[in-house]
């Protein structure tokens, strides 16, 4: 791996822990900061929590109480609140707007002079989700019940919620928040999306005006929480540009320098067929109608209606998506739990007995592909600790092209921008990196740089 001056030395200037009180210790709080000697802080948009890891080196002195360590002098338990502050060598610092909790203590290896041990962290939401159920009756806009759950029931917020197009009524069934929050972003389709496309076959017939943008994530970063589209968040302009060359020298335009890459998933036709990415074909079967209808969604409907992160939407062997690789069932809700309550639900009901309580077709098809369109390309990258940079960010990335090792062009194809799906940031008294996991739905650059 390359390294560069940007690599230099990361500081962690407080790593604090709070007593939960009682178990026979001092009490208190303690800065375990000269102590840690690596500290990993995580984000992903496939979480709901962040989380973070510090692997400590405490040096004990002395006898009896005086000579315990922190582990059992203060103590340390589980779930002490814990309040962290580190830079990287660009003085970047992790500005965390959220509360992170001792999650548990691991591989603690005592010595007579020093004690070793890891102490896993989480977000104060992480413990929540595990003390409250969703148990009350939602009906409306998704978007809009994310919200009254985060905040109703788990006792949080929501940094950003896109608003979303199609009623939704439910109950939670004491359903814990974040299984809720994720199961509701499956079936969202961002506001104003939605029309064409779509061909259908009964029992029934038509196919339903479906879009091509339909799929939500539920995550958290330092920031909090957010339920964004993925359509808008491949929308977004990038906030850092990125170049990966063999010479360790900055390059004009560009933020900072790739020290080592990774391809993790390019092309994988079959696993894709299998999962329905280019064609598929779902069956809803409607029990009051006693009939059934069929809804073909190709990858080249969404064109056009899909804000994709390339410039070349994904174009395969028209042989392999002539007809549905994957046929999913669904049964339609037909019928049941109107809006309202009480004398106002019957009289909903009444005035459309046959009426949808969602619009599965116009979304779940599009969903489901929108999802596996996403990892078209998953690529890792590692750079300079930039602790600027959280789950969810658009980045720009160059590569050089596997041709021209003496020209060093880029790659046209696979640079542009990339969602940071996922992302490490390490620091240590002696280095800081970052470290990304990086998707896209489809090839080629298009605008930007380059």
């Amino acid at each position: 791996m390359l390294q560069n001056d940007r690599t230099g030395p990361g500081n962690i200037s407080k790593f604090s822990i709070t007593s939960n009180g009682g178990g026979g210790g001092s009490g208190g709080s303690a800065d375990l900061s000269p102590g840690v000697v690596d500290y990993r802080y995580y984000e992903s948009v496939f979480t709901n929590v962040v989380s973070g890891t510090a692997a400590i080196i405490e040096t004990v002195v002395g006898e009896g109480p005086a000579g315990k360590g922190v582990l059992d002098n203060l103590p340390i338990r589980g779930g002490e609140k814990v309040e962290v502050e580190v830079e990287d060598a660009q003085k970047n610092k992790i500005q965390l707007n959220i509360d992170l909790h001792v999650n548990r203590v691991r591989d603690a290896d005592p010595g007579t002079q020093q004690d070793l041990y890891f102490i896993d962290l989480a977000s104060k939401e992480f413990f929540q989700n595990e003390q409250t159920r969703v148990t009350e009756r939602y009906e409306g806009k998704i978007s809009e019940n994310v919200g009254k759950i985060v905040e109703d029931v788990l006792g949080s917020t929501l940094v950003e919620n896109d608003a979303t197009t199609y009623d939704l009524n439910f109950y939670g069934n004491t359903k814990k928040p974040f299984y809720m929050c994720t199961w509701l972003a499956s079936r969202a389709v961002p506001d104003g999306a939605g029309g064409g496309g779509g061909s259908g076959s009964t029992g029934g017939s038509g196919g339903g005006d479906k879009g091509g943008s339909g799929g939500f994530l539920f995550f958290q970063t330092r920031e909090g929480l957010y339920f964004k589209s993925l359509d808008k968040i491949f929308g977004k302009s990038s906030t850092k540009k990125y170049i990966y060359n063999d010479t360790g020298l900055p390059v004009a335009g560009y933020d900072d320098n790739i020290l080592n890459y990774t391809i993790g998933s390019d092309i994988d036709l079959n696993q894709k067929m299998m999962m329905g990415s280019y064609k598929n074909k779902t069956v809803f079967f409607d029990f009051m109608a006693l009939e059934y209808k069929t809804v073909d969604f190709d990858i080249e409907e969404q064109d056009g209606k899909a804000t994709n992160a390339g410039r070349d939407f994904v174009v395969v062997n028209k042989d392999f998506i002539k007809d549905p690789s994957r046929i999913f069932h669904q049964i339609k809700d037909i019928g049941t739990n109107p809006k309202g309550t009480g004398d106002s639900q019957l009289s909903e009901w009444k005035g459309d007995k046959k009426k949808p309580n969602f619009e599965y077709e116009k979304t779940l098809v599009q969903t489901i592909m929108r999802y596996n369109q996403m990892l078209t390309v998953q690529t890792n990258i590692v750079i300079p600790g930039d602790f600027t940079i959280k789950a969810g960010d658009i980045v720009e990335v160059d590569f050089p092209s596997a041709e021209s090792s003496l020209t060093r062009d880029k790659n046209k194809q696979t640079g542009g921008k990339y969602m940071v799906a996922s992302v490490c940031h390490r620091v240590t008294p002696r280095e800081s990196f970052t470290s990304m996991g990086l998707v896209r739905d489809s090839f080629g650059k298009k605008g930007g740089f380059g």
